[in-house]
């Protein structure tokens, strides 16, 4: 095929998408030491089980699909009724936010709606991402066009940077006036840290003034234990005129393999909202009945009771993992409310190199920092959604891990 029918701009992409570079790296390991366990903490996939309530209501949900009477073909590309109006409520109305059923869109992956909500701007709009940050908000705008050829340094000239360190609390100072498109994570992936609430009133008070779109993934809202942190955008004032909203049942309920989210986009950003149904309705098809009627049961009172207690046996893994870096001399943040752990390298070694030191030596794969961007270079992340036993043992290893090479 002739190269200039393809789009250029995947040219300008990394070789290959972070974790995909990663399992390799990995099954090369697997193949060179068969009689060695690895053990994972590097891609954020769960590791527990669907709860029964979810279970239950997806058994309901196929035997209606096996009646003539009560079987569903295609549905609301949007969503059905019953799950957004669940959604409304329990992630809304119960913390005195007013988002209504059609401001809720319903989808198969927070990560597919933070890639395709690009589409409605403008290729001109410049984009501002947080550095470091989760791969999918820099790669889907350079595959549009609004990246530019990168440096050396692997920054892409077009976007603006907005640096999450350990010495500003890995909290963004303002974007460049010219920011149109503001990605937001929190709490983020990968540095497991909170925005504060101050730091979100800044952003709202720039995007009114500048008029900007914040585009805020909140995938790991369930995971804040403290209620005076903020966990929607929403609560911030002045933000259903300018944020839109990412959530996910994939890292509250175990639904990575199920599939299920959604996007809120509030009715004072009517015409964003009516291109958004306009491009749901025109590329997708919507998800299945059975996966709704599985994540409206988490919204039910045992669906809560039993995804509260997997997302708590996961943050005793995290603490397990701060717990044990710390004693052992390491640096960390994270791991407090979100299922991450961000941890500081010494200056002596690159992350990716010390990505194949644990590995070879330890046999425990994380994910160097510097995949999620110049800025995460120095560091390294541990996922808490490993088994417990498992994690208890990588964090073994690593005590007894031998000195890092210079």
């Amino acid at each position: 095929m002739k190269t200039e029918l393809l789009n250029g701009n995947y040219g300008l992409l990394p070789e290959s998408y972070l974790f995909s570079q990663i399992a390799r790296k990995i099954a090369a390991c697997r193949e060179k030491h068969p009689e060695r366990e690895i053990i994972r903490l590097g891609i954020g996939d769960v590791t527990r089980p669907l709860v029964p309530a979810v279970i239950e209501a997806m058994h309901r949900a196929v035997d209606e699909m096996a009646c003539a009477e009560t079987f569903r073909g295609y549905g609301p590309e949007q969503g059905y009724a019953f799950l957004r109006e669940a959604i409304a409520a329990a992630e809304y109305a119960s913390r005195a936010i007013d988002i209504s059923a059609d401001e809720i869109f319903v989808s198969d992956g927070s990560k597919c709606d933070v890639a395709n909500i690009q589409e409605l701007f403008s290729a001109d709009c410049r984009v501002a991402i947080p550095d470091p940050v989760y791969p999918v908000y820099l790669d889907s705008n350079v595959m549009a066009g609004r990246g530019g050829r990168p440096g050396p340094d692997g920054r892409y000239p077009r976007i603006a940077y907005m640096p999450c360190t350990a010495e500003n609390g890995f909290q963004p100072d303002l974007p460049p006036a010219d920011a149109r498109l503001i990605y937001l994570c929190s709490p983020n992936n990968p540095t497991g840290t909170v925005l504060t609430r101050s730091t979100l009133e800044k952003l709202v008070d720039f995007s009114l003034a500048n008029d900007a779109v914040i585009l805020f993934d909140a995938a790991y809202a369930d995971y804040i234990g403290d209620p005076s942190l903020v966990r929607s955008i929403y609560e911030i004032p002045g933000a259903k005129k300018c944020a839109v909203e990412f959530h996910s049942f994939s890292k509250s309920a175990g639904f990575t393999g199920v599939r299920c989210a959604f996007t809120v986009i509030p009715r004072e950003m009517e015409e964003l909202r009516r291109m958004w149904l306009r491009r749901q309705t025109t590329k997708f098809n919507g998800v299945n009945y059975i996966v709704q009627r599985a994540a409206e049961a988490v919204y039910t009172p045992a669906g809560r009771e039993q995804t509260r207690e997997v997302i708590a046996s996961y943050m005793r893994n995290a603490e397990v993992i701060r717990k044990g870096l710390k004693e052992s001399g390491y640096t960390v943040f994270g791991g407090e409310h979100a299922p991450y752990i961000w941890w500081q390298l010494p200056d002596k070694i690159g992350s990716f190199d010390f990505f194949d030191f644990l590995l070879e030596k330890c046999a425990v794969a994380g994910t160097p920092g510097s995949g999620f961007g110049p800025g995460g270079e120095g560091f390294f992340r541990l996922t808490a959604f490993g088994d417990p036993e498992k994690t208890r043992e990588a964090v073994r290893r690593i005590a007894e891990m031998p000195p890092i090479p210079a």
